[in-house]
């Protein structure tokens, strides 16, 4: 289990990166497109491909704090130094954020939290009218319901800045960042 370098990323980072990232964009744009459109016919994948999200990030975290930040591929300013600090933990916390307030959003709103086709939470449905689920708690649903829209938008800022500068250093600064996060071996001093 290689730990990450200065010169080349493990395939644990690399692959938990890409999986979560790649996981989480798709999710923000169907949760977008669901949301705008009044159409929940992908809700089902959405929760359960979230509950997977989650375990991921779990993951990541956990490895995170195993092997460490990565330590940058070039000298950078100050400001540039902090800004990635603040994209990355916002990234980390809001890829546990946001499945954590779907959960809660969707449990306490009496709705079923499934996994493919197997409820992990099962709907609260509503004995009289079986078609209708009764809400577990209406207040913490809808305020998870709030942390996880604006989180999401949160989380589309943040991934358009790591975008920008990971584009940044492939194309102005030419230091391998991205290569490295295409599991490169790239020199450095």
């Amino acid at each position: 289990m290689m730990k990450d370098t200065r010169q080349q990323f493990s395939k644990i980072t690399i692959s938990l990166h890409w999986a979560v990232a790649l996981l989480m964009i798709a999710l923000l744009t169907v949760g977008i497109y669901m949301t705008e459109n009044k159409d929940y016919s992908l809700y089902g994948l959405h929760k359960s491909f979230g509950v997977i999200v989650l375990v991921l990030a779990l993951g990541r975290v956990y490895w995170r704090m195993k092997n460490g930040w990565p330590v940058a591929a070039g000298n950078y300013k100050v400001w540039e130094h902090k800004l990635a600090h603040i994209v990355h933990w916002v990234l980390i916390l809001g890829t546990l954020i946001m499945p954590i307030s779907g959960v809660i959003m969707s449990s306490m709103g009496g709705h079923n939290v499934p996994l493919f086709g197997i409820d992990l939470i099962p709907a609260n449905h509503d004995p009289a009218n079986p078609q209708d689920v009764i809400p577990r708690n209406a207040q913490l649903g809808e305020m998870a319901e709030e942390v996880h829209e604006i989180v999401g938008y949160l989380l589309i800022a943040c991934i358009v800045l790591h975008i920008a500068g990971a584009l940044k250093h492939h194309i102005i600064d030419k230091d391998g960042t991205l290569m490295r996060m295409k599991g490169k071996r790239i020199d450095v001093e």
